[in-house]
């Protein structure tokens, strides 16, 4: 199949091009050319480069134009953030396309109210984000429904991999929280670190899209969450995470409003959000459906990611790593 993959320059696409590729289909990937894929492949000499700016390119009204143009069998979509973009494209592809893939989020369910949480029991989600990609998912499915374009979601947990910083132990992207667990040193965690923090590795997420576009009719119209076997919590991940510098983590409960005094504004923030809701996400039904068979475990998945950093000199820690 000839299949477009739009923004498949990121976190994900760096492992399903090469994926779309080495399964023999004609590829296309569409993205602002400011950056290449995390991980070199050779697969990459065999993919067409389009140069676009979904933002710009949205606003003016020819983005959907632009994809219908490059006449996809497929469409994988990694970057739509809006009901309204969402809207646009699928109106566009009506007709012309046979599936179009949307990349979502776990966000889309707001705080955990039971788990692990499914694709029938999730609570509202809650934040201009997590609410606009429900949206999404509420209008693809209504497509497919009412007989119009064959689409499928796919609601990946907090992608890790090499290349980038992975959603640490206290919920944020700090890197002193490695500082500190290297070296033993005690960690401030607000409340008792019960929250679930639920990991993806970026391949297992490319893994879950290629089931999709193999399966079609299995896939058409639903929605899937893809995320590791298992979740994580505040303290069980600091554990983890100190056992591989040879340390015992040693972590100190504190109130939100101490921790909030004693951290950075944004990183405070973002614990927040990653904690409130409390995520540990089920992937029976992609396991059914799709065959979805995720090969990494959490802390598996941030180990890799935490060694690149220290490898290539972008993550300062006191010990080495043992493991």
């Amino acid at each position: 199949m000839k299949i477009v993959v739009i923004g498949g320059s990121g976190h994900i696409g760096t492992f399903l091009i090469p994926r779309l590729v080495r399964a023999g289909h004609d590829v296309v990937n569409v993205s602002r050319g400011q950056r290449s894929s995390y991980v070199d492949d050779p697969t990459w000499r065999h993919v067409r480069q389009v140069t676009a700016d979904r933002a710009v390119e949205d606003r003016e009204g020819t983005f959907p134009d632009r994809i219908a143009g490059l006449r996809p069998d497929a469409v994988i979509d990694l970057i739509c953030f809006t009901p309204d973009s969402a809207t646009a494209l699928v109106e566009r592809l009506r007709g012309q396309t046979g599936h179009l893939l949307h990349c979502g989020s776990i966000w889309r369910f707001g705080p955990s109210l039971k788990v692990p949480v499914t694709e029938d029991n999730g609570a509202p989600p809650v934040g201009e984000y997590g609410i606009a990609k429900a949206a999404i998912v509420h209008l693809l499915e209504e497509e497919t429904r009412s007989g119009g374009l064959v689409t499928t979601s796919l609601h990946p947990g907090h992608i890790v991999g090499p290349g980038w910083h992975p959603v640490g132990p206290l919920g944020n992207f700090d890197p002193a929280v490695w500082h500190k667990l290297s070296a033993g040193e005690p960690i401030d965690v607000p409340g008792i670190g019960a929250e679930f923090m639920h990991h993806v590795h970026a391949d297992d997420v490319a893994q879950a899209f290629e089931a999709a576009v193999v399966h079609r009719d299995a896939a058409a119209g639903e929605a899937f969450s893809v995320v590791a076997p298992s979740a994580l919590n505040v303290r069980g991940y600091a554990r983890i995470a100190a056992s591989w510098f040879g340390q015992i983590a040693v972590l100190r409960p504190v109130t939100w409003d101490d921790f909030r005094r004693d951290n950075d504004g944004d990183a405070a923030r973002t614990s927040w959000e990653h904690l409130v809701r409390n995520h540990y996400v089920s992937i029976d039904k992609a396991r059914a459906l799709l065959g979805y068979a995720p090969r990494y475990e959490p802390e598996d998945a941030v180990l890799e990611s935490v060694r690149w950093l220290i490898d290539h000199g972008r993550l300062d820690v006191a010990n080495p790593l043992t493991v």
